[in-house]
């Protein structure tokens, strides 16, 4: 499967209502790729709650994918932070998050099937990433590292830029974690 251009991303903090009813409507709002972050959470309440975005998503073709190395194991789609391990037994699909040239070279060197580049611009939910790239440093680094997702303080106005710098698309949390129905102005800018 290859992933659509726009991956959401789950944050229960940020969800005015709770968190499944907020990806339903994004998933109602067109969403098909969904990576559970939320990784406070105890790992039995954590796999329920896997569960029941897998069958939010399942309707429609799309796919859950689980953040983090723990857990990971058994799951068909898992993204590794810069620092997990890879898995013993490789996922249909894997992505990691970097941050530098240095962690896109080692993604691709990997085989993973994409990569999240942060911080594309100033974002208050992963402070201390930075400087921002910005399209200038995106395009900068595209070329390193497998299909890219631009992440961090993306706004639907930002995507063509993204995309023109050569990323594959992007990947958003906040602003979907507040207002799931943003998603259509970033499925239209994806188009």
């Amino acid at each position: 499967m290859r992933l659509p251009r726009l991956l959401v991303l789950t944050d229960r903090t940020q969800c005015a209502g709770g968190l499944v009813d907020t990806v339903a409507a994004a998933v109602d709002a067109g969403a098909r790729a969904v990576v559970l972050r939320d990784k406070d959470l105890p790992s039995p309440e954590r796999a329920a709650l896997a569960e029941q975005l897998a069958g939010l998503l399942a309707p429609v073709d799309g796919v859950l994918v689980w953040a983090g190395a723990a857990g990971g194991a058994g799951r068909a789609a898992v993204h590794l932070s810069a620092a997990d391990p890879l898995p013993r037994d490789r996922p249909a699909l894997l992505g990691r998050s970097c941050h530098s040239a240095a962690e896109l070279t080692r993604a691709r060197a990997e085989g993973c099937d994409w990569a999240f580049l942060s911080p594309l611009a100033a974002t208050a939910s992963k402070p201390g990433y930075g400087p921002a790239l910005g399209a200038a440093g995106l395009a900068a680094l595209v070329p390193l590292g497998p299909p890219v997702f631009a992440l961090g303080g993306v706004t639907p106005e930002d995507v063509a830029g993204c995309r023109a710098a050569g990323a594959h698309g992007v990947a958003v949390m906040g602003a979907v974690m507040r207002d799931p129905s943003v998603v259509t102005r970033y499925l239209a800018a994806c188009a």
